[in-house]
Order: C-alpha cells, then structure tokens, then sequence
C-alpha cells in the first residue's frame, strides 16, 4: 500500500478516457482539460470504457 502525504488531492476524471493514451497523452488532457498541473503531486484518476481498468498519474 502507497501511503498519500497529507494534503494531496485525488481528481476523478468523469467520463471515459482512451486508456491506450501513454502517460504523456494523459498530462497532456490535465493540462488543457482540467488547466491543473501534472507534475504537482495531486492524483489524476482516469476510468476505461468497460469501468473495469485505471491509470492513476501521480
């Protein structure tokens, strides 16, 4: 288990993403999508079509 420091925030992306996006592609859709940072610790969650797979960008 992957302990969280305090403080950091966990962003669900609602809707379904195209889990065949590399890492890069993803940063990419937080950065224009959400105008967040990537690189600033917080968690971006993404869901597939099916539901039943994630990527998590930390």
């Amino acid at each position: 288990m992957i302990g969280l420091p305090s403080g950091v925030r966990v962003w669900l992306a609602c809707g379904v993403t195209d889990l065949r996006n590399d890492f890069d592609g993803l940063a990419g859709l937080v950065q224009t999508q959400l105008a967040e940072d990537a690189f600033s610790g917080q968690l971006f969650v993404f869901r597939g079509r099916r539901g039943d797979r994630i990527k998590i960008l930390w």
